[in-house]
């Protein structure tokens, strides 16, 4: 199968995902019908598949209580000349062409969010975990996400500073 561009940055941004979501979409598409017609085509060929999620960012659709969100294949990185047990360009390739393999910012956002979310919310060293960041980098987020309009409460949780996310 021949790979559109639309096809083609749809599955690199998601190669990039440490989950390998298509969403969120990534920012540079121009055209969400565009994308969501790239989408039903990459299913068709098997190159994204269907599954069950619960991180909130990564749904694309609803059934009752359980969230499902678009995932790359094998098949669908392999494509892209990505290996997915590596996240390195298959061999025949030039290194310079390989796709960066660090997960972008806006999928472990994804993940502070789902923190943030839970009912018991998340500590600084949790979210530390989860991301791989430096404690300034993650308190950082926390501000960009006051930011854009969420609200954080603050509470303690034994005797550590705990975030949690407000439903407006």
């Amino acid at each position: 199968m021949k790979l559109t561009d639309t096809q083609s940055l749809l599955l690199a941004h998601a190669a990039q995902c440490d989950s390998g979501s298509l969403y969120p979409l990534p920012k540079t598409l121009t055209s969400k019908a565009g994308a969501a017609r790239s989408i039903v085509s990459l299913v068709k060929a098997r190159l994204v598949e269907e599954r069950e999620t619960s991180v909130v960012a990564e749904v694309a659709r609803q059934d009752g209580d359980l969230g499902y969100g678009m995932f790359v294949t094998a098949d669908g990185l392999a494509a892209i000349g990505v290996d997915d047990n590596a996240g390195e360009q298959v061999a025949g390739g030039s290194d310079a062409e390989a796709l960066p393999t660090p997960a972008p910012r806006t999928c472990k956002i994804a993940g502070v969010l789902a923190l943030l979310g839970r009912d018991e919310g998340a500590t600084l060293t949790e979210l530390i975990t989860a991301t791989g960041w430096l404690p300034h980098t993650t308190r950082a987020a926390l501000t960009g996400l006051r930011k854009k309009g969420h609200v954080l409460a603050r509470s303690k949780r034994e005797g550590a500073t705990c975030y949690r996310l407000v439903q407006a």
